[in-house]
């Protein structure tokens, strides 16, 4: 959604009093060149006056939802336009028929008396600080929300990006489950499949030498096949794991993470705060980011020492795994990175990477509780 929440006060009064000198140079500027181009639109001068005019309005509306995002923590992304076809004379019609154009354009002529109003609670907010504590913030929210309904896309566009972004998802969860699918398969096949075909093979020895009365070989060889199937369990039991331990479902993400950190070769500080307990699938993938991000981090890192720091508020689940390796590591396509945004894209998660050459890399995954 646009609006994140109530802005900060500081900065939403400081945009209450910045704010106006943009809203005057912004209606100024538009009104004249709007006026001057349908004036002289008969003498042809005014079609390239208003084609500079809409040019105008696009770029005040531009700067305006960057300055609201800045002062009000408030993303408003731009809408989608009309496309138009070659020259000037498709260009202005294309924005004269354009209700973003318009929506742009209202607001620009808008924002200068709303922007006096502002400046006026801007300044009484400095006066009297009990208004700007209390008052300013809803001040801020509403112009944020203004902004987003005029500046932003309308709810058509918001469905369609709904919609591309969940196909999108989908089809990252679908190669994300095939690819789990392919390493659970090669795991088996490559682990516990050879052991046990060691313990057959072993057994099957072992039941020869029995009918020739050998003892000591029939021994021998079931201490091997013994061997072979305790490891044959153990490889099963960690494949298990790695899919859904079940620590995770019996304890929780604290406990599982602990358990997963106390068997690798380097420290971990583990700091857990998600109460209330997360939906399963985010667990599940919480794990298992954490999971594959440390195993990346032993074999590959460099790093004596990492940090697991996993917390939630009411929408989102954040995951933050920080290591002081030597750094350079980075979202490729088909590479392990890659792998884990994949995984959290399923439940429409987002996965970033910060890792500066020489370290430290950070992997930040945040996990919405709700899709």
């Amino acid at each position: 959604m646009p609006v994140t929440g109530r802005p900060k006060v500081v900065r939403t009064i400081g945009f209450l009093i910045a704010s106006l000198p943009l809203r005057i140079f912004g209606f100024v500027l538009v009104l004249v060149t709007m006026v001057l181009g349908i004036a002289t639109t008969m003498l042809w001068i005014g079609i390239p006056i208003l084609i500079a005019a809409t040019s105008l309005v696009r770029g005040v509306a531009d700067l305006e939802r960057r300055w609201v995002g800045t002062m009000l923590d408030a993303d408003v992304p731009a809408p989608r336009r009309r496309p138009h076809g070659p020259g000037l004379l498709q260009t202005w019609q294309a924005r004269l028929v354009d209700p973003v154009t318009w929506h742009e354009v209202n607001y620009v002529l808008l924002a200068f008396p709303l922007g006096i109003v502002e400046f006026v609670a801007g300044i009484v907010s400095v006066a009297v600080p009990p208004f700007g504590i209390f008052v300013a913030p809803r001040i801020g929210a509403l112009h944020a929300a203004l902004t987003a309904s005029m500046l932003g896309p309308n709810r058509t566009q918001q469905l369609e990006a709904r919609t591309r972004q969940l196909s999108d998802s989908r089809a990252r969860g679908v190669d994300a489950v095939e690819a789990e699918r392919r390493r659970i398969e090669r795991d088996l096949h490559d682990g516990a499949q050879q052991r046990l075909v060691a313990v057959a093979m072993s057994l099957g020895r072992a039941q020869l030498k029995l009918d020739n009365d050998d003892s000591a070989a029939v021994r021998e060889l079931i201490g091997a096949a013994h061997a072979d199937a305790k490891l044959a369990v153990s490889e099963l039991r960690d494949l298990a794991r790695g899919i859904y331990p079940p620590v995770l479902q019996d304890r929780g993400l604290d406990a599982a993470l602990s358990s997963l950190t106390a068997r690798l070769p380097i420290p971990v500080d583990v700091e857990v705060s998600v109460e209330p307990r997360p939906p399963a699938p985010v667990e599940t993938t919480t794990y298992f980011i954490v999971s594959e991000t440390l195993t990346n981090i032993t074999k590959h890192a460099g790093a004596d020492r990492a940090t697991v720091r996993v917390t939630r508020d009411d929408e989102t689940v954040v995951v933050e795994i920080v290591d002081n390796g030597h750094g350079g590591a980075s979202v490729r396509p088909g590479g392990g990175l890659a792998g884990l945004a994949d995984r959290a894209a399923t439940i429409d998660g987002v996965l970033t990477v910060v890792s500066p050459a020489g370290g430290p890399t950070v992997v930040r995954a945040d996990l919405p509780v709700r899709w």
